[in-house]
């Protein structure tokens, strides 16, 4: 078998509910997504939500060899950005390749993903995150008591510019989650606005009453004393790494204790890199979570990771042209027998959703840049802000 040729398609939609977060707290139901299509002589394709027109800059590493190599060919570019660095539109090149290589050699194999990457059974724990900074009050409830009422027992809030209204939100979260546990796990995330310090004393204040599991991206992502001290300071775990291209960039975090939850996903340079930091963490006896993604497609990796902690469920539907193998019940995402990914596309759904460029509406730049007095000092909602929100 071998390649014959690359494939990508642009298309926008508008989700169900708006996303947002501590850098772009009124949030946006804006969604862009794309996907690579890998052709083979053998009539199987490969497919990858994600990669964008930087892919054809390594198509010549890939057609005409056999597609079933998919480390190799992970190596094959990794070393072609050698100088460049694995970052931006080439990393997210190198993470969609590598998908669609791995749902090419599962779909030749006729075996779910999960199954050929070795998981015992096709499920993995899940939690619910909303990023939901630009929620009201019941939209908050709403979005925790429904994934709770499938059996999910874990939240994660995003937090950071409003102390009064961060704990309001979390006895809000807790309390609709108290449907599927007594003791739910709770979890914030800052989104890397707080420094240390501010992190250490934000996070102090809210745990006299509330029994954190997690705190995400206290500091900024590289920042392995500051990550560290956050992480010896509080009771909660430090979580981090989102925001990470590879092994390289997780180094230093293990190495100097920096990180309790260490987070990968399908930005980590695809499954292979994703594969490979799980693998470091668990040298390390350290929990690894899977982030969010449309259709939950990265469950196939959590559930072959043996340190796998749980998985990132965002739902707020970013799957407008194509229909997904899995299911989220018990707390857990269930995964099916549909071989690679079980990613489904509508070809007329796609088709009328298809752009040339993404164009964003005017005024919203993606993903969110970092707000004012980040790191320095909080900068409060404004009336607007608020009124936009519906804080009142």
């Amino acid at each position: 078998m071998k390649v014959t040729g690359f494939r990508t398609v642009l298309y926008e939609f508008t989700m169900d509910r708006p996303l947002g977060d501590a850098n772009g707290p009124t949030g946006s139901d804006y969604g862009a997504g794309s996907f690579l299509f890998i052709d083979t002589d053998a009539g199987i394709t490969g497919l990858a939500p994600g990669g964008g027109p930087a892919v054809h800059r390594f198509a010549h590493l890939i057609v005409g060899q056999d597609p079933r190599g998919v480390v190799g060919h992970w190596k094959a570019t990794m070393d072609a950005c050698f100088k460049g660095g694995n970052e931006g539109q080439d990393k997210a090149a190198i993470c969609a390749i590598d998908i669609a290589l791995w749902d090419l050699k599962a779909k030749a194999a006729n075996e779910p993903l999960w199954r050929l990457l070795g998981a015992r059974e096709g499920r993995c724990k899940a939690y619910a995150s909303g990023i939901d900074l630009c929620l009201d009050d019941d939209g908050i409830h709403a979005f925790y008591a429904r994934m709770a009422d499938r059996g999910v027992d874990g939240g994660k809030l995003k937090v950071g510019l409003d102390m009064a209204a961060d704990r309001r939100r979390l006895a809000i979260m807790r309390d609709a989650l108290a449907r599927a546990s007594d003791r739910p796990s709770l979890m914030i995330d800052s989104n890397e606005y707080w420094s240390p310090k501010q992190a250490i004393r934000f996070i102090s204040d809210l745990e006299r009453d509330f029994d954190l599991a997690w705190v995400e991206e206290p500091a900024r992502r590289w920042d392995y004393r500051g990550l560290h001290q956050v992480s010896r300071a509080v009771r909660a775990a430090v979580a981090t790494g989102e925001n990470l291209n590879d092994a390289s960039d997780f180094y230093p975090l293990l190495l100097n204790e920096a990180v309790d939850v260490v987070q990968v996903g399908s930005g980590t340079s695809g499954i292979t890199g994703a594969m490979q930091v799980a693998q470091m963490a668990a040298g390390f006896e350290l929990p690894v979570s899977l982030m969010n993604c449309p259709a939950n497609f990265m469950a196939h990796l959590a559930a072959a990771l043996p340190n796998h902690l749980a998985m990132e469920v965002v739902d707020p539907g970013r799957e407008p042209c194509f229909t997904f193998d899995n299911h989220i019940e018990d707390g857990f995402i269930h995964l099916g027998d549909s071989p690679g990914l079980g990613i489904v596309i509508d070809e007329a759904k796609l088709e009328a959703l298809r752009v040339d460029r993404f164009t964003p509406p005017p005024g919203l730049v993606m993903p969110f840049p970092r707000r004012e007095g980040a790191g320095l000092y909080v900068k409060p909602l404004s009336t607007a802000e608020r009124a936009a929100m519906g804080w009142g």
